[in-house]
């Protein structure tokens, strides 16, 4: 019922959408002469912030066609290598590159963002590596006859891609998926699988929430699993293909990721005017980039959300040592081959710094030579895989750590 009445509430303001468009058509025409006065300029910069802000968003482009390597500019192709139902396996494929590179598995969060958000990560990392990623696929495209997906299953499709990219692989995982590989890397090394990677990167990621609380952490343990089902899971209306799936929607999070900071969007926002009715094209297509990207947003299956929140946000069952698979405990402690960095922001709100690094004190069986951490002075949590800092710190970090296990 949530999802129709949302869905019904955009549908209902299409004729409005359109009338905005019309009248900004109108009062850019240079033939009118409230184009060129300062209240010509405001009404238009006012219909383009609320239409920024109002319309839908499907997945963004990965907009990555090319990259410098030796000097010289090389074409991407992307590439589907394999994947399930719920993910695509993605190749960004360096065409005739002339080097051999070591892979990188890179698992995108699963968290609501499409992985087009981590398209800097991956424009900086393709110079020097075979860059892989799990692309998921919004959760209201999946066919209801593929059933349902939960944490175990989230598993099996690491485990099932780390076997598919072995050997010589490296695995990176951003954020919400740090205590998920670490999990699948654990199974693999328990079982003295062929396919461990020779090393994994947990950036910014909840291994361990206990060990520095956030407005994030804080909110899921104050209420309960029986809340979080009954406020934010919905079922996908009949004509996605999905329809019928139970989902925790796109639009929810969207609100859930502006209520975290509404001041700073509105200020954004607000910001967008200015430029606009100022002329600054410039500004305000960083602006828009930013917005496309951060309000483009996909549903995500009800038993993987609430079973995400149930066991790294609520029971902590990674580090308390009594998360399963398959009726197998995980044990992190197993872990002997793969070289493990953690990836910390200064500023990170959202997984503070103490809760990435607790990976290290779990894989009690790596030698000591095998565990490094980088803490980056002066990032927040998209700094930690996006930007300056990004670019010229972290990336070159953890592309010598991983030449040095490989």
């Amino acid at each position: 019922m949530l999802y129709s009445l949302y869905e019904f509430q955009h549908i209902a303001m299409t004729p409005w959408r359109m009338m905005s468009e019309t009248a900004r058509e109108l009062l850019t025409h240079p033939l009118v002469p409230m184009t060129h006065t300062h209240l010509g300029r405001s009404l238009v910069a006012g219909l383009e912030v609320i239409d920024s802000a109002t319309r839908h968003r499907g997945k963004p482009d990965w907009g990555l066609t090319h990259t410098r390597i030796d000097g010289r500019d090389v074409p991407l192709r992307i590439e589907r290598t394999g994947g399930t139902p719920f993910c695509d396996l993605l190749h960004f494929r360096r065409v005739d590159a002339g080097r051999s590179d070591p892979k990188i598995l890179l698992v995108a969060p699963m968290s609501g963002h499409h992985a087009t958000l981590l398209r800097g990560t991956i424009e900086a990392l393709v110079p020097d590596h075979e860059v892989y990623v799990t692309d998921w696929i919004d959760a209201r495209l999946v066919p209801s006859e593929a059933g349902d997906f939960g944490l175990e299953d989230y598993l099996d499709t690491l485990i099932g891609f780390m076997k598919r990219l072995s050997p010589d692989l490296n695995v990176m995982a951003v954020c919400q998926p740090a205590p998920l590989v670490l999990a699948a890397i654990s199974l693999l090394a328990q079982g003295d699988d062929p396919a461990q990677p020779n090393a994994m990167i947990l950036m910014g990621g909840p291994v361990d929430t206990r060990a520095a609380p956030t407005a994030v952490t804080r909110f899921a343990e104050s209420r309960s699993l029986s809340w979080f089902e009954r406020s934010l899971i919905a079922d996908v209306p009949a004509y996605y293909p999905g329809g019928g799936r139970r989902v925790y929607p796109g639009f929810l999070q969207l609100g859930g990721f502006i209520s975290m900071n509404p001041s700073r969007h509105f200020e954004s926002h607000l910001k967008a005017f200015h430029h606009l009715v100022e002329g600054d094209g410039d500004s305000v297509e960083a602006h828009n980039r930013f917005y496309d990207e951060y309000l483009a947003v996909m549903d995500v299956p009800a038993d993987y959300y609430l079973e995400t929140v149930d066991q790294v946000f609520k029971r902590h069952t990674l580090p308390s040592g009594t998360m399963t698979w398959r009726g197998e405990r995980v044990d992190p402690g197993a872990i002997s081959r793969t070289a493990l960095m953690t990836v910390e922001g200064e500023l990170d709100d959202i997984s503070a710094p103490g809760q990435t690094i607790a990976a290290h004190a779990m894989c009690s069986g790596l030698d000591q030579a095998k565990h490094e951490n980088l803490l980056q002075p002066g990032v927040g949590h998209y700094g930690i895989f996006n930007g300056r800092r990004w670019r010229e710190k972290i990336k070159p970090a953890i592309a010598g750590f991983v030449r040095e296990h490989a």
